[in-house]
């Protein structure tokens, strides 16, 4: 608790750029294929989208594939409120398809963003506490089991005004996965206390502004402000980016090419959560992986025709 209020003064009196106190972690020279896993806002995908356009951008020499297999509603925790979704289906947990996930896709890097479902929307427990602590060893243990390596981020802020209690658990759920950086020697990216910084700046000049009306789910701004945060995390210079369209200036035809990418994203997410499988109902059906190949190399030769002079 109190390393968390001195934290957020500290980042509050210096102006903090939404650089954070962990390390950089440059990305592999020999990675091919990223997977990103996680919750509801990881499946919108628009952070995704974001990372992969302007890394595509960057370096298209480079070849790298971005697959998005986050998933609505999950945990890593494995745990499930009372009448979740009117009663129709508990919280899915990763676990029941983690090991699928790393089998099928063979990633080469995992960046996996959990919590914000963890406590499941209930005051602080040090129950729920454990069980969030317990799943998270156990995803990093598979994925580096598997072969691959893995970047944490914390999760979002939850808009205290929707609930401070549940603010303050995702709080001390992040306060936690930034100790691993240094108890467990994991490479953590700090998402959640720059986030929050950047809430409280904007509501001292608009009092009515949110980044998310329901105090969870990001809108395109917030999903801006996570890819920024997180290509920080990763080496990027882009401290000076305020929107996407910042992002992507430097390069020509931008715009264009992140509209391909988010088809690209949209393809592959669907055909892989449907090839790894998954508890969650609701989610669309998804192209054979066959098919959704054959959809990408579409678009990629079309992207590659924009990058090229």
């Amino acid at each position: 608790m109190r390393y968390r209020k001195i934290l957020f003064l500290i980042l509050t009196f210096f102006g903090f750029q939404t650089t954070g106190f962990c390390q950089v972690y440059s990305i592999p020279e020999d990675t091919k294929r990223i997977v990103f896993l996680g919750n509801s806002i990881t499946y919108n995908g628009k952070f995704v989208s974001y990372i992969d356009a302007y890394l595509t951008l960057k370096y298209p020499e480079k070849n790298q594939e971005i697959i998005n297999v986050g998933l609505p509603s999950e945990t890593v925790s494995g745990l499930s409120e009372p009448g979740h979704a009117n009663g129709e289906f508990p919280r899915p947990d990763l676990q029941e398809r983690l090991h699928r996930v790393l089998e099928r896709l063979e990633p080469d890097l995992v960046i996996a963003n959990y919590g914000m479902n963890d406590g499941i929307y209930l005051p602080f427990d040090e129950g729920r506490f454990n069980a969030f602590k317990k799943g998270m060893d156990g995803l990093h243990q598979a994925v580096e089991h598997s072969g691959a390596k893995i970047i944490h981020v914390t999760p979002p802020v939850y808009d205290e005004r929707k609930g401070a209690a549940y603010a303050n658990v995702l709080d001390i759920y992040s306060d936690w996965l930034v100790s691993c950086l240094y108890t467990k020697d994991w490479k953590v990216i700090d998402l959640h206390w720059p986030m929050r910084k950047e809430l409280e700046d904007r509501r001292s000049l608009n009092p009515e502004f949110a980044f998310a009306k329901d105090g969870i789910h990001p809108d395109e701004s917030g999903h801006f402000l996570m890819a920024k945060i997180i290509l920080l995390g990763l080496g990027e210079n882009v401290y000076e980016a305020k929107t996407i369209e910042d992002l992507l200036s430097p390069f020509n035809k931008g715009n264009q090419i992140l509209a391909l990418i988010e088809q690209r994203q949209e393809i592959q997410k669907l055909a892989w959560l449907s090839e790894t499988g998954h508890l969650r109902p609701g989610i669309p059906e998804g192209l054979s992986i066959r098919e959704a190949q054959e959809k990408v190399a579409e678009i990629n030769l079309e992207i590659r025709k924009l990058i090229t002079p």
